[in-house]
């Protein structure tokens, strides 16, 4: 079995808890943990500044277009961010309890 995590932002925390809770409820994520950040990114040629919330999202590789679709229809955001990367390894009882929570 493969995994990914994908990243993706919130423009809050209450958005960011919807978001992460839509997914475990979904089994579309065993987990998703959620961080504080500021951002600088370009958008649509101005330089913008932002308090936002990191997602870390935590799924099986065959999840993953699933819950980037799921991400795009609940976001807020015109173009969210929306990440996948593999993970290589990892602590197998671990990724055994991943699999469980998205199967």
């Amino acid at each position: 079995m493969e995994f990914v995590v994908i990243y993706s932002t919130a423009r809050s925390e209450d958005e960011a808890e919807a978001l992460a809770a839509g997914l475990v409820e979904e089994k579309l994520a065993a987990c998703v943990q959620m961080l504080p950040i500021k951002s600088i990114y370009r958008w649509k040629g101005v330089v913008e500044r932002a308090e936002e919330t990191l997602l870390i999202i935590k799924t099986r590789k065959e999840f993953a277009d699933r819950g980037i679709a799921w991400l795009k229809e609940h976001h807020s955001y015109e173009v969210p961010e929306a990440i996948a990367v593999d993970i290589s390894s990892g602590h197998e009882a671990y990724l055994k309890w991943l699999e469980e929570e998205t199967g």
